[in-house]
């Protein structure tokens, strides 16, 4: 044996003795890479991508080479739910056929006698449905058509034994009673699921897909399966999200409302037909298997709580690693509709922006894939819209979409955070992640795209205000839930980062992400980190701009200017003004007032009682006062009496020039009123 080989051995020797103690003494994790990038058992192939054209000299971004992705051990959520779903589409009546055996984890201190399913496709069942007599067959800009008929029906329910529980699932309408609503059924079973304890069902159901319309359906061949399974709703232990009782959070599927579910993971194998491209949740384990004509993809999800796909067989696909500070590995995937193949470029720079962004401002992005699909012309109506780790861009309706692109691909990537790792009840706080997701877009359409939001204009806007925390369906109609939990809850986030300052408010959203990542918080919870934070109390405004419907306008009510004579028979000018509060607390506040003779003076008003007059002598008459004129109260929506040109006196009202006049309107023009 030469000394090489001695050295060999004795090295190898040491380094077993040195791991058996690290095992021993519960350190044998230091030996892992906290750096692993996906969610297997075991190693899984994920496709490196090559770039060809085919026959029409169109370019094809396909998968070529396997390169091994290691799983991570670490549990990021509690995992209350497990799914093992299989589902068939069936493409030439537009059905999903699919089986699933589902694991729920009681996470209360009592034991559970039911468990409640969401059925979300029965929204689309008749008119007759909650949903579609609150949306009138309406969802943003989109509309239901005759084809727009959808359903879930449950063909078996039993336990893991074969007991069939079907005779005990009963639909329930705790909302609105409506007999003819079927999203939501009630399951009583056979024994109590006692606390830290398990349940699994195995469950055969069916999908008839409507035509796309309110995130879901087809468009020709494209299909988008989103809340297309049957969904188990959340169990509120006593504590979680204020509860002073542990219980079910349940609702029906309402017109305005999203969604609302527990972490955990998903096996999900989707079977379509041949040339078929599948984007989904997850990760692919493996390439697709090929057999009688049929593809069959298997995608794992751990540490998510809602599993969503789409497939079509006219999908261009493009794949990119990306890897920053506080994205460690990430393969973003594009399924473009071919109009968009030539804009991949722009859909990839969206996606890096945002991650980048969102990971230096809140936190780390910890999946392994980052999916973006854009639904062909004609299926706008699965556009925009976020699942964990999978997001819908607008529908390829041109060839040469303007800043919406890049917007709508910022904003529900920002949805990663603000819905999927921060998981809120939308049904009951939506302010809390479509508000959340609106202000971080807007921070990087400006940071990365240069496109400042015009505050102003939008809360011109807010001429109906309402409560942010309520239930998503008691607002009016769409419309005034669009301008309260999207709009005015980012105005309402943008007025506490004006009182506190950029980095300030940077702090707290980074707090909140941290503290609430995997976890379900409330608006209470939010207000506490916000004085955590600033060490302040935000009572009065949370009661006024969160719970209640306050906006914040402040108004020069009132000008009166007389001349006056002074010791010495010196001519001067004694102005009134007077400064109204017309909503609610908004201060400190800058007054701005101007004389003819070009002088200017500001004074500082906190703002808190419902008016202040302001009595001023000077050499030179008074030309104008404002109030706020650099609009730092970004919750003023009547900019048009915040600025009040002075009566003046008979002897100088001559005086008033043509050119102070533009100067003054120059001043004010950027305004929206």
């Amino acid at each position: 044996m030469t000394p090489h080989h001695t050295k060999r051995l004795l090295m190898l020797a040491l380094l077993a003795v040195l791991v058996g103690v690290t095992a021993r003494e519960g350190f044998s994790s230091a030996w892992v890479s906290q750096y692993t990038y996906a969610n297997a058992d075991a190693l899984v192939p994920a496709a490196a991508i090559s770039v060809s054209r085919d026959e029409a000299g169109s370019q094809v971004w396909s998968k070529e080479e396997e390169i091994p992705i290691q799983k991570t051990k670490i549990e990021l959520s509690k995992r209350i739910v497990d799914y093992h779903i299989e589902v068939s589409l069936q493409e030439e009546n537009k059905l999903l056929q699919g089986t699933q055996t589902v694991t729920w984890k009681n996470p209360g201190r009592k034991p559970v006698s039911e468990l409640y399913f969401h059925l979300y496709p029965n929204a689309f069942r008749s008119s007759d449905s909650t949903f579609m007599q609150e949306s009138g067959g309406r969802l943003r800009n989109d509309k239901a058509t005759a084809s727009s008929i959808g359903s879930m029906r449950i063909e078996s329910l039993e336990t893991i034994q074969g007991e069939s529980l079907l005779p005990r699932l009963h639909y329930v309408q705790p909302d609105d009673g409506n007999t003819n609503d079927f999203t939501l059924a009630k399951l009583r079973l056979p024994e109590a699921v006692a606390p830290g304890a398990s349940v699994s069902l195995r469950m055969k159901f069916e999908v008839q897909l409507p035509e796309v319309f309110a995130r879901m359906g087809y468009a020709g061949d494209f299909i988008m399966a989103g809340q297309w399974f049957p969904k188990l709703a959340v169990f509120e232990p006593s504590g979680m999200r204020g509860r002073t009782g542990e219980g079910w959070n349940v609702h029906q599927y309402h017109g305005n409302s999203e969604f609302y579910s527990d972490f955990g993971t998903y096996s999900v194998k989707i079977n379509v037909p041949d040339g078929y491209k599948v984007a989904a949740t997850g990760f692919q384990s493996g390439a697709p298997i090929t057999q009688n004509g049929r593809q069959s993809y298997q995608f794992y999800a751990d540490d998510v709580h809602d599993f969503g796909w789409s497939a079509s067989p006219d999908f261009v696909y493009a794949e990119e690693p990306f890897s920053t500070t506080g994205v460690p590995g990430v393969r973003i995937k594009l399924y473009l509709d071919p109009l968009h193949a030539e804009l991949k470029d722009r859909y990839m720079h969206a996606a890096k922006s945002a991650l980048t962004k969102f990971a230096q401002w809140y936190g780390t992005y910890p999946y392994s894939t980052l999916s973006i699909v854009v639904p062909p012309k004609g299926g706008n109506g699965a556009g925009g819209m976020e699942y964990p780790t999978l997001v819908t861009a607008f529908s390829a309706d041109n060839e040469n979409p303007g800043f919406e692109l890049e917007r709508t691909v910022v904003h529900e990537i920002g949805h990663q955070y603000w819905y999927g790792m921060v998981a809120t009840n939308e049904f009951e706080e939506a302010w809390l992640d479509e508000g959340f997701t609106s202000y971080a877009e807007d921070k990087v359409m400006e940071s990365e795209y240069g496109v400042t939001p015009n505050l102003a204009l939008e809360a011109s806007y807010m001429t109906d205000p309402a409560p942010l925390k309520q239930l998503a369906w008691s607002y009016h109609d769409h419309n005034h839930y669009a301008e309260n939990v999207y709009m005015r809850a980012k105005l309402v986030l943008t007025g506490i980062e004006n009182q506190v300052g950029d980095a300030a408010m940077r702090k707290i959203l980074r707090t909140y992400f941290q503290k609430y990542k995997f976890k379900h918080p409330s608006t209470a919870d939010f207000q506490r980190v916000v004085e955590e934070v600033t060490k302040t109390k935000w009572n009065d405004y949370f009661s006024q701009f969160v719970y209640g419907d306050a906006m914040a306008d402040y108004s020069v009510e009132a000008i009166q200017v007389r001349a006056v004579q002074s010791e010495g028979n010196k001519q001067q000018y004694e102005s009134s003004v007077l400064i109204k509060r017309n909503g609610g607390i908004y201060g400190p506040l800058p007054i701005l007032f101007k004389f003819a003779d070009g002088t200017t003076l500001t004074k500082k008003w906190d703002g808190q009682e419902a008016h202040i007059q302001y009595r001023l002598l000077h050499d030179s008459p008074l030309l104008w006062a404002a109030v706020d004129p650099h609009g730092t109260n970004v919750l003023d929506n009547q900019h048009i009496n915040n600025f009040m040109k002075a009566e003046l006196p008979e002897k100088t009202r001559t005086r008033w020039s043509l050119m102070v006049s533009k100067l003054v309107e120059g001043l004010f023009g950027t305004v929206a009123w």
